[in-house]
């Protein structure tokens, strides 16, 4: 496999000029020219000698280099920097009116008057690596059904892109593979499709990496290697497979916007890329390029707009890449696990005794498993983060003029990492070292490659409130789904470690439980006056009850109440109509109940003949064992 940087000559002549039809003769600087004017003579002296001048501009041609050296003008085997706002110039006369222009910051390809606004990325470039490096990924999902969680939905084909990076690895975007149940790969060229398995992903992050263990599929391919935050303005070049063709595809760009964005697979918010170029499907997972290096991961597009696309940057790929290669597994990105308001009023900072020149955040709540907890305080002020000074609309320098908010740089930080952070109170600076993790919320954002927790006793089908429950309610779920649910899903924080909000999410209808029919989705509070914890502890606390009834206290003050022995005899003819195999998911089964007998499994050996065990003694008669267990 190759593993060499590809170097190439980029050689893209462009003018700086822009000619004047009516005037016909005049020829005046377009806005590339006039930028580099600019840089040359806020330049020190060693800019100056190189005498870019309008004149010279004007009748100048930009030729741009992959691997440039900097040259001092009338000395071309001699260096020259200059320093503008940390960027750096240089200048190569190739010839008596040539010039090659290259800035930190600027593109060294600028565009000509028919393209004035952008800076074209060399497509023969990005084309030639990508065809050694980009793959078509195809993967077969099934998705959980929320509403019945003992069964999937219908199985859909999804393809997506990725690239190949160090290690025989490629890289690709989470919902790509996301509850995939089959996946395959094929690079450029090859008729092939080799399995494929996932080895880490990070759906908060919507990045994945995939291995082929076939070493024919390695042969000739290139590992791509990761640069940096691009500049705005700056081409890009995204490759990978959209929708409308089989073959690869390679569409350009400029960098429009830098800043934390709402990424839409995982709900996170963290920083992103945006350019003007279209991001279709199939394109997810392809590489953002910049010459031969990866600026980002192609994952989403503005909906409703035309040519806004978004791709991951290098900072976030190499945060999920770091925590596989460090443990084995992706973490995730840390959190203050606070929530703060801008201190952007002046009557406000005067209540909060904060002098002048002084800015930061005002803190309003503070999740209370956060080691956060320990230190900070409501109606503290955040002046500073690891030293970085936040602004009162929460922002912080981020490179040159523009700012980003500081929340970027709590989700830099690694896992079990602490930092410095400098609060107000009551007019007192203070210091704290705080311990960063990530924030587990009480209600689970996403639940992607894992089956739902659910458990069924006489037809009352329990289950944990998560988001993409609500999210059955359809793609308008904020306004469809139940308010007091969804409320809470947003909202609620946790109080101990394990805690889950657990519903009763329907009921499957039978004698017993006639009457109920309107109970669903409500919170349950109480299990025979005891409060709930979680899933497994109102599993516990029904297979334990010793009561001749048994009462579910659920929210609004609704009351349920079942005599335990018939609804314990209800449960296995409910089962077996519904032609469910469990009454409770796997994942809350304890090891020894894989011993016990599938007395509520349709799996057991009364499934032979309905309503009849395998001598025939109807179920009803059956004698059932306490306290009740199932296998999956």
């Amino acid at each position: 496999m190759k593993s060499v940087p590809v170097w190439r000559t980029l050689y893209a002549i462009r003018g700086l000029t822009t000619s004047n039809r009516n005037a016909g003769k005049t020829r005046t600087l377009n806005a590339d020219g006039r930028r580099i004017q600019r840089l040359s003579e806020n330049c020190s002296g060693v800019a100056r000698e190189s005498r870019i001048t309008q004149s010279l501009i004007s009748q100048g041609v930009l030729v741009g280099s992959g691997n440039l050296d900097d040259f001092r003008a009338g000395d071309r085997t001699s260096n020259g920097q200059c320093p503008v706002d940390h960027m750096e110039f240089s200048s190569f006369f190739r010839g008596p009116w040539s010039n090659s222009i290259r800035a930190r910051g600027f593109s060294t390809n600028i565009a000509n008057s028919a393209v004035e606004r952008s800076r074209t990325q060399d497509p023969y470039l990005a084309t030639e690596i990508a065809l050694d490096a980009v793959v078509k990924i195809f993967a077969v999902s099934s998705s959980p059904n929320y509403f019945l969680p003992w069964q999937n939905k219908a199985q859909r084909e999804v393809t997506g892109s990725g690239f190949v990076i160090s290690g025989r690895r490629i890289l690709t975007n989470a919902h790509v593979v996301a509850d995939q149940t089959h996946m395959m790969v094929r690079k450029h060229g090859s008729p092939i499709k080799y399995h494929a398995h996932i080895e880490a992903v990070g759906h908060e992050c919507d990045l994945a990496l995939v291995r082929v263990h076939d070493d024919e599929f390695w042969e000739g391919m290139l590992e791509l290697e990761l640069g940096d935050i691009p500049f705005l303005q700056e081409s890009v070049a995204v490759v990978g497979y959209p929708q409308g063709g089989d073959n690869i595809s390679v569409t350009g760009g400029v960098v429009s916007r830098v800043e934390p964005t709402r990424y839409v697979h995982g709900a996170a918010h963290l920083m992103a890329i945006q350019i003007d170029a279209a991001i279709n499907p199939g394109n997810s997972g392809g590489p953002a390029l910049m010459e031969d290096k990866v600026v980002g991961v192609a994952f989403q597009n503005l909906a409703n707009a035309e040519n806004i696309g978004y791709i991951i940057p290098v900072p976030v790929i190499k945060h999920f890449l770091a925590d596989v290669e460090e443990t084995g597994d992706y973490i995730g990105f840390c959190s203050l696990g606070i929530t703060c308001q801008s201190t952007e009023n002046v009557q406000l900072r005067e209540h909060l005794k904060m002098p002048a020149g002084l800015t930061g955040v005002l803190v309003n709540k503070i999740h209370p498993l956060t080691d956060t907890s320990r230190c900070l305080k409501r109606d503290d002020v955040i002046l500073a983060f690891d030293g970085t000074p936040i602004a009162n609309d929460g922002t912080v320098h981020f490179r040159n003029r523009e700012r980003i908010s500081f929340d970027h740089l709590v989700s830099m930080k690694k896992a079990g990492e602490a930092a410095k952070v400098t609060v107000l109170r009551a007019g007192e600076q203070l210091h704290f070292d705080i311990k960063l993790g990530p924030l587990r919320p009480l209600v689970p954002i996403h639940q992607f490659d894992v089956l739902p927790s659910y458990y069924i006793f006489a037809g009352l089908v329990f289950t944990p409130l998560t988001q993409p429950y609500l999210q059955e309610y359809g793609e308008d779920w904020y306004n469809t789904s139940p308010r007091r649910l969804c409320e809470r899903a947003l909202s609620a924080y946790p109080t101990e470690p394990g805690q889950q909000l657990v519903i009763l999410s329907q009921i499957l209808m039978d004698e017993i439980n006639t009457g109920y029919e309107r109970f669903h989705d409500f919170q349950v509070n109480k299990v025979n006056g005891i409060e709930v914890h979680n899933l497994r502890h109102l599993r516990k606390l029904v297979e334990e009850c010793t009561e001749t009834s048994i009462r579910f206290d659920l929210d609004v003050n609704r009351v349920l109440v079942l005599d335990f022995r018939a609804a314990r005899e209800a449960s296995l003819r409910i089962l077996q109509r519904h032609r469910i195999p469990s009454h409770t998911s796997k994942d809350l089964l304890e090891e020894e109940d894989s011993k016990d007998s599938a007395f509520l499994s349709w799996e057991g050996p009364w499934h032979k003949e309905e309503n009849k065990d395998s001598e025939g003694i109807p179920i009803e008669e059956l004698e059932v064992p306490e306290p009740v267990k199932a296998s999956f």
